[in-house]
């Protein structure tokens, strides 16, 4: 796919230690075009998300055109068709480190270290590169690259919602045994395909036949390269899908790097350089820039760390035209590339690059020599995260995380040995040939002997064919059949879409990282205050654990009611610690874990019998001090037979009226009995309102 001639620098498939199918290459500037030694050189790397390499040097208009005009030299990073065998991704990243340390040994004498350019998803193998050894990389731009895989808005960007529907990363395992170890490319570029089925099915062969005459080169180059696919490593995949699509694991600092300790982001020295578009259905913004408020609490903590990092958003042009740099975003590369002095200049922070036009009555026009003004707007991670509708969508992805990591296991040891077993290079092969990437472009191929009279026919219309007038009632009606199909495949994509969403946000259900309780709230006569007796419904013996979680459940019902300092008490038969009776022990831990504020907003105490809870009386006569004895409004039952008979017996027997619900899920949820009133049901109701408007003002469920 490169335009440009290179020649070989440095050959990964020939290191002594851990060798890879990855090469470093130098870009031959033109002969009309001269670079300077001095000059920071570039590095480009592009994706290995199925297709070959290439893309980032396509045209002249490219990232490596411009680079190169600029008097640049220029790297490349390129990869070959077949992986090295059991190598990993941490193995490439390795690799990458060496190539760059030889660039800068290269040119030493430099005016910096060299610009390394990331295109999707070699973005966070760099990103890994320079936290793993941030002194070998200068500034980083990451261009369409997925960082944070969770993020999106809702009704938009399908492809996050694929992982969990089809239960994790299982079923790459299960292509990659039937691959005989390898997995195929054709499955990661079918998945781009399907994502506009308008373009992919009519309209790019529309515009190539409606256009012969001037589009035919440009569609052969490309579909070249487009149906060009490579392979990659089951292990390769499975960190892929494991650590970055369905764990995102990388931007909260959970990936082990190649000394095996966990990868920090914070470590990277260099300024980070981030292109993204909002016409970008493959790495939309959200994707690009989510990890920047995961990673840092505050842009004060980015200049703490001495971080500088810059992001720029396109308005319009897609996934692959960030990279080709075409006519619509080559403002933006060529503006970065310029900036770059600017950007190594500024003070930490988090900033927009922010273009223009030069107009006629821009100030001071005459000094200017370029098309475009680009200035550097100080941002903040408010700014970033008002991209995003909100980030409570991102639990159900936690859930999928957690059935991943499940199906994994249950797949490695149930099924995988009997794939492998029937797996072998014959099987995998017939399997790559069938795949629809592929076998669209065999079948009509002259290798397919009943395309042979097709040639003729060919030749017979190009010697024939003459154009018809512009106002042809043919040509208008052609053309108004191919908008209608397209509009058609684009609404079988709305609804395919919005189906998709909806049976991800069904299939993850209502559960989130906290374990769902029930709460009884009681009016009891004899009472001042209300009262929440917890958990009497859901958990029958609950550990410890799942306490800690019941008594967070209740604080933050309390709060939604308007209790603004609840008073929990815990409960047992004594209000002593006694190691016969496990609910005191119990008791003790979680009034411990409540003073080292591992459950917040209340104060607890415990263990407290029942009497000594809500009688002040009681209290006293046991003279038990404290801020809760007697005064309780929250009651953290030890198991569920103590908590369902004291609730009834309060209902039964204390006329006491009740109102029932389930906390902890990503709704609040209504749950009664059967022999309530409808005073109670309606009063479950109201009270399940009031905890989901409170919601609504501030989220209470915390990340996993």
């Amino acid at each position: 796919m490169l335009v440009f001639d290179y020649e070989m620098v440095l050959n990964a498939r020939e290191f002594s230690e851990r060798p890879v199918n990855y090469a470093l290459v130098r870009i031959l500037p033109p002969d009309n075009v001269a670079t300077d030694a001095k000059k920071r050189p570039f590095v480009v790397v592009d994706p290995r998300a199925g297709h070959g390499p290439g893309i980032g040097g396509s045209k002249s208009e490219s990232q490596i055109g411009m680079a190169l005009r600029a008097g640049h030299p220029c790297y490349f990073v390129m990869f070959y068709p077949e992986p090295v065998p059991g190598r990993a991704i941490l193995d490439i990243v390795e690799a990458e480190v060496k190539f760059l340390r030889h660039v800068a040994d290269l040119h030493s004498d430099a005016d910096g270290k060299p610009f390394v350019i990331g295109n999707c998803q070699a973005g966070w193998s760099l990103m890994m590169v320079a936290a793993t050894h941030p002194d070998h990389v200068g500034p980083l731009l990451l261009a369409g690259s997925p960082l944070s895989y969770w993020a999106g808005v809702r009704g938009k960007n399908p492809m996050r919602y694929n992982g969990g529907l089809f239960g994790g990363s299982w079923l790459a395992s299960l292509a990659s045994d039937l691959g005989n170890g390898r997995f195929d490319g054709a499955l990661l570029v079918q998945n781009f395909e399907m994502l506009n089925p308008a373009n992919t099915f009519l309209r790019k062969q529309y515009d190539v036949y409606s256009n012969v005459d001037t589009e035919a080169e440009r569609f052969l180059d490309f579909e070249k390269w487009w149906g060009d696919v490579f392979l990659m490593n089951k292990e390769e995949m499975r960190f892929i899908i494991d650590e970055l699509f369905v764990g995102n694991k990388l931007a909260v600092g959970e990936t082990a790097g190649p000394d095996g300790r966990n990868i920090d982001l914070r470590n990277i020295r260099s300024p980070i350089i981030v292109f993204a578009s909002w016409g970008d259905n493959i790495t939309p913004p959200q994707q690009a820039l989510g990890w920047i408020p995961q990673l840092y609490e505050s842009v004060e903590e980015i200049r703490a760390n001495d971080q500088t990092i810059v992001y720029s958003l396109h308005p319009s042009v897609g996934h692959l035209g960030i990279f080709v740099s075409a006519k619509v975003a080559g403002r933006e590369t060529e503006e970065l590339f310029d900036a770059l002095d600017l950007i190594d200049a500024v003070p930490p922070g988090l900033y927009e690059l922010v273009i223009t036009d030069t107009l006629p009555d821009t100030p001071h026009v005459e000094l200017i020599t370029d098309r475009y003004l680009y200035r550097l707007e100080a941002r903040t991670l408010d700014d970033l995260l008002a991209y995003d509708d909100g980030r409570d969508d991102e639990v159900a992805f936690r859930t999928v995380k957690r059935l991943s990591e499940s199906n994994e296991d249950l797949y490695d040891v149930f099924a995988s040995p009997w794939v492998r077993a029937m797996s072998n290079e014959t099987t995998a092969e017939a399997l790559r040939a069938s795949q629809p990437i592929r076998l669209q472009r065999s079948l009509l191929s002259d290798r397919n002997p009943w395309m042979g009279p097709i040639a003729e026919l060919a030749e017979m219309a190009r010697t024939q064919r003459a154009p018809v007038a512009a106002d042809n009632a043919f040509l208008r009606w052609e053309r108004v059949m191919a908008e209608a199909m397209e509009k058609w495949l684009d609404l079988y994509r709305d609804y395919r879409d919005f189906w998709v969403e909806a049976w991800f946000r069904s299939d993850t259900g209502l559960r989130t990282e906290r374990r769902v309780s029930h709460c009884f709230l009681m009016d009891v006569p004899t009472l001042a205050d209300l009262l929440i007796i917890t958990d009497a419904a859901v958990n029958i013996a609950p550990s410890l654990a799942a306490k800690v979680d019941i008594a967070q459940n209740a604080i933050e019902l309390a709060h939604a009611i308007g209790i603004e300092e609840p008073r929990l008490a815990v409960l047992s038969a004594v209000e002593t610690g006694n190691p016969a009776i496990g609910s005191t022990m119990d008791a003790a831990a979680l009034c411990k874990m409540a003073d080292r504020r591992q459950i917040s907003g209340a104060i607890m105490d415990g263990p407290l019998a029942l009497d000594n809870a809500v009688s002040l009386e009681a209290a006293r006569v046991k003279q038990i001090n404290s801020a809760v004895a007697g005064r309780a409004n929250i009651l953290l039952v030890p198991d569920l037979d103590a908590g369902n008979m004291l609730a009834k017996s309060l209902t039964f027997l204390a006329n006491a009226d009740g109102a029932g619900i389930v906390l902890g899920a990503r709704v609040p949820i209504i749950l009664t009995s059967r022999a309530d009133e409808l005073a109670t049901k309606l009063a479950s109701c109201a009270v399940a309102a009031l905890v989901d408007a409170a919601r609504a003002v501030a989220p209470v469920l915390s990340p996993v």
